[in-house]
């Protein structure tokens, strides 16, 4: 069995869905200010950014590509909810 090499997509993702997943890992390390990360490691507006992330969050797929990260952004999707609750 082959390694998958690190720029190529999990199985199943988007190059754009891998991109955001890359971005929520380690935002940091790639810009100063996480809008900054997505813009320039993304391309796409914030707003687009954070549309398609809540929709991720909700696919057993992209869940499978990496469940520990999606698992913690749940967690803190679920908790901002309940705090605006």
């Amino acid at each position: 069995m082959v390694p998958e090499a690190e720029n190529s997509a999990p199985a199943g993702l988007s190059e754009l869905e891998t991109r955001i997943l890359e971005v929520e890992r380690s935002w940091w390390r790639i810009a100063k200010t996480r809008d900054q990360a997505i813009r320039e490691h993304v391309g796409i507006t914030p707003t687009r950014y954070y549309l398609l992330l809540s929709q991720m969050l909700d696919s057993p797929r992209v869940w499978r590509a990496d469940p520990a990260l999606i698992g913690r952004l749940r967690e803190l999707r679920d908790q901002r909810l309940a705090e605006r609750s």
